[in-house]
C-alpha cells in the first residue's frame, strides 16, 4: 500500500494481548506507517515495550466485572473515565484505523474510535471470544481470529482468520532447522505453566518425570517455574538423575523451542500458536479458572487435529503422567505423527496477515 497510515494498536493488559499486538505494530512500523500503542499502565507492559520507539498512549483501565457489587459499579466509572481520556487523546491525533487486541484495555480506545468514526478491527486470540471482544464486536469493521472455529461463537458479518501474531524473534526462529533428537537419546521435555508459573505443574510434573525415569525413560528437562521457588523442583530432578534446567523466566524462548521434543504446558492462545510454529507436540493441561474455560476449548481444537493430548487439571496425577510419559517414549511413530499434525497448524505469517487487513480496512 503506497499511502502511509496512522494506526493505533490497543494491546494493553496481559502478555497474551501485548506481545501479539506489539508484533503487529512492529510489522506495520516496518512498512513505514506511523503506529501508536495504546496501553493500560500495567507492570508487564513496561518491559514488553522497552524497545518500542514509536508513540505510546497510556489509558489506565480495569477488567470487566459482572453482577451487582461495589467493585462492578467502580469498574463502570473507570471504564467511562478510560473512554473520556482516550477520546481526548484520539481527537488530537486521529488514526486512520484502530486494532484492538481484546481485554478491558481495548474499551476506552475502541469507544473513542466509534465516537470519531474511526474504523476498528478486533483480534480474538482464543477459540471462545472474550468478554471485551463480545461486547465491542457489534460495530467493528472486521473481527480477526486465531482459530477459524471462533466464527461459530461470534456473530459478525466480517470474520477473518489471521492466526496469532508471534514476536519477530520467534517467527524468524521457527523457520530454522530444529535440533533433531537422535535415536536412543533422551526425550527433551519443556514444562511451563504460564508467566506466573503453575503450582500444580511444579508439584506433579517433576515427580512424574522422576517416576518415569525409574521405569527406564530417558529425559532432559527445561522447566519454567515462574515466580515460585525452584529449589524443591531441582531437588526432585537431581535425586532421580534427570538432567534438568529450572528457570523462573526465559527471555529467549526460541532457543529452547528449537531443541524441545515434547511440551507439558497450559493452552493459552499464544502457547498454542508458538508450539505450532515450532512443530512441538504437547500434553496440554488447561488452566481451569480461565474466563469461559477458554483454555480447554483451545486445547480441544489442538487435540481434534491430533497435534496434542489433553487432560483436565483435576484429573492430573503423578502416576497417570508417569504412565503417559512412558507410553510416549515407547511410541516414537505416534510422536512423529503429532509433530506433523502440529506443524500443519502453524500460522507463522499472522502478523503480516493482520497488518494486511488493517491496510485494507484503512483503504
Amino acid at each position: 500500500m503506497g499511502r502511509k497510515l496512522k494506526i493505533g494498536v490497543a494491546c494493553g493488559g496481559t502478555g497474551g494481548h501485548i506481545f501479539p499486538g506489539l508484533a503487529t505494530a512492529s510489522e506495520l512500523a516496518e512498512r513505514g506507517h506511523s503506529v501508536t500503542l495504546w496501553l493500560a499502565g500495567k507492570d508487564i507492559e513496561h518491559d514488553a515495550v522497552m524497545d518500542w520507539t514509536g508513540k505510546v498512549v497510556t489509558i489506565p483501565a480495569e477488567g470487566f466485572q459482572f453482577g451487582m457489587s461495589l467493585r462492578s459499579v467502580s469498574t463502570v466509572f473507570k471504564l467511562r473515565k478510560a473512554y473520556k481520556l482516550a477520546l481526548a487523546s484520539m481527537e488530537k491525533d486521529r488514526p486512520d484505523v484502530l486494532l484492538a487486541m481484546g481485554s478491558y484495555a481495548s474499551y476506552g480506545p475502541v469507544q473513542a474510535a466509534r465516537k470519531l468514526g474511526v474504523p476498528y478491527v478486533l483480534h480474538e486470540a482464543n477459540l471462545l471470544p472474550g468478554r471485551a471482544v463480545s461486547l465491542l464486536a457489534k460495530k467493528a469493521h472486521t473481527v480477526a481470529v486465531s482459530f477459524a472455529k471462533t466464527s461459530y461463537y461470534l456473530k459478525h458479518a466480517h470474520i477473518e482468520t489471521t492466526g496469532m501474531p508471534l514476536r519477530k524473534q520467534l517467527q524468524d526462529a521457527s523457520k530454522k532447522e530444529r535440533v533433531e533428537r537422535k535415536a536412543g537419546c533422551s526425550l527433551r521435555i519443556l514444562v511451563m505453566g504460564g508467566s506466573r508459573g503453575a503450582q500444580v505443574l511444579n508439584d506433579i510434573v517433576p515427580k512424574a518425570i522422576a517416576m518415569a525415569a525409574e521405569k527406564g525413560g530417558k529425559f532432559e528437562v527445561e522447566h519454567i517455574a515462574g515466580l515460585q521457588e525452584t529449589e524443591a523442583i531441582e531437588a526432585v530432578y537431581r535425586a532421580a538423575g534427570v538432567k534438568a534446567n529450572v528457570h523462573h523466566f526465559v527471555q529467549q524462548m526460541e532457543e529452547i523451542y528449537l531443541k524441545t521434543d515434547f511440551a507439558l504446558c497450559r493452552s493459552g492462545a499464544a502457547t498454542c500458536a508458538e508450539l505450532a510454529a515450532f512443530g512441538i507436540p504437547a500434553l496440554l493441561i488447561p488452566y481451569p479458572f480461565a474466563v469461559r474455560d477458554h483454555q480447554m476449548s483451545n486445547a480441544r481444537i489442538m487435540q481434534d487435529s491430533k497435534a496434542a493430548d489433553v487432560i483436565a487439571q483435576e484429573d492430573l496425577t503423578a502416576s497417570w503422567l508417569r504412565d503417559y510419559l512412558v507410553n510416549i517414549t515407547e511410541n516414537p511413530v505416534r510422536l512423529e505423527r503429532m509433530v506433523s499434525a502440529m506443524k500443519k497448524r502453524a500460522q507463522s505469517d499472522a502478523a503480516q496477515r493482520l497488518a494486511d487487513l488493517l491496510e485494507k480496512v484503512a483503504g
